[in-house]
C-alpha cells in the first residue's frame, strides 16, 4: 500500500511537471490558438505514459463501486502530487531568462481568476471537467480508430483553453509562476477543483454510463 501511494505521488508529480511545461510554452505563445495547441502537448504526453493527472482520474469515481474510498484516496494523492509538480515548474520558471517575457501574461490571466465571482469560477470548472473527461476516456478508447484518440486529447484541450474554462490544475502552475499563493488562491484551486469534479464525474462520466444504469 505504501508503495502503491509513493507510486501515485510521483506518476501524479510528473504529470503536473508536463502541465507546467505545458502552460508555460502557452505562455510563450503570442497566438492563443498555437498556445493552446501546443498546450495539448502536456494531456498527450500524461496519457501516452499514463501518468497521474487529477482531471484525467475524477471522471472514473462513479464506476469504482467497493473501491470508492480507495480510489479517493488516490485521487487526493493525485490532487497533491499534481500541486508540487505544477508548483515546481512554475517557481523554476520564475528563476530562469525566460521569465521576464512571460511575467506580465501570467500576472494578467491569474488577475482576471481572482477578480472572478465563485459562480463563474465553478461553471467554467464544470464545463473544463466534461472536456477533460472527454479527453482521456476518448484515449482510452478501443472502439475509436487510432488516429482520432490523440486528435480528441488537443480538441479538447484547444476548446477548454480559447472558451476560457478553469482547470485547476493547470492554474496551480499559473498560481506559482506568478507566485500569487495564499489563502485566498487556495480557496480557488479548491473551488475549481469542485467544478471540474461535478463536469469530469457526476456528468459526463453518468451520461456515459446512462445506458448501463438505465438497464
Amino acid at each position: 500500500m505504501f508503495r502503491k501511494s509513493i507510486k501515485t505521488l510521483l506518476d501524479a508529480f510528473y504529470a503536473g511537471v508536463f502541465i507546467g511545461i505545458a502552460g508555460t510554452v502557452y505562455l510563450s505563445c503570442a497566438n492563443p490558438v498555437t498556445g493552446a495547441f501546443l498546450f495539448g502537448f502536456g494531456l498527450l504526453t500524461i496519457v501516452c505514459f499514463s501518468l497521474k493527472l487529477y482531471t484525467g482520474a475524477i471522471g472514473y469515481l462513479a464506476e469504482q463501486g467497493k473501491n470508492f474510498f480507495r480510489y479517493l484516496y488516490e485521487l487526493l494523492l493525485i490532487w497533491l502530487g499534481n500541486l508540487a509538480g505544477c508548483a515546481a515548474v512554475g517557481y523554476a520558471v520564475r528563476a530562469t531568462r525566460v521569465f521576464s517575457g512571460l511575467e506580465a501574461k501570467v500576472q494578467n490571466i491569474v488577475n482576471i481568476k481572482m477578480a472572478d465571482s465563485p459562480a463563474s469560477l465553478l461553471i467554467l470548472s464544470i464545463f473544463c471537467g466534461i472536456l477533460m473527461f472527454t479527453a482521456v476516456d476518448a484515449f482510452r478508447n478501443d472502439k475509436l480508430p487510432s488516429v482520432c484518440r490523440p486528435v480528441m486529447v488537443f480538441l479538447c484541450v484547444m476548446v477548454f483553453i480559447l472558451s476560457g474554462f478553469e482547470h485547476c490544475i493547470a492554474n496551480m502552475y499559473y498560481f506559482s509562476a506568478a507566485d500569487v499563493w495564499s489563502g485566498k488562491t487556495l480557496m480557488l484551486i479548491l473551488l475549481m477543483t469542485l467544478g471540474n469534479s461535478i463536469g469530469g464525474n457526476f456528468f459526463a462520466a453518468l451520461v456515459k454510463h446512462s445506458s448501463k444504469l438505465l438497464k
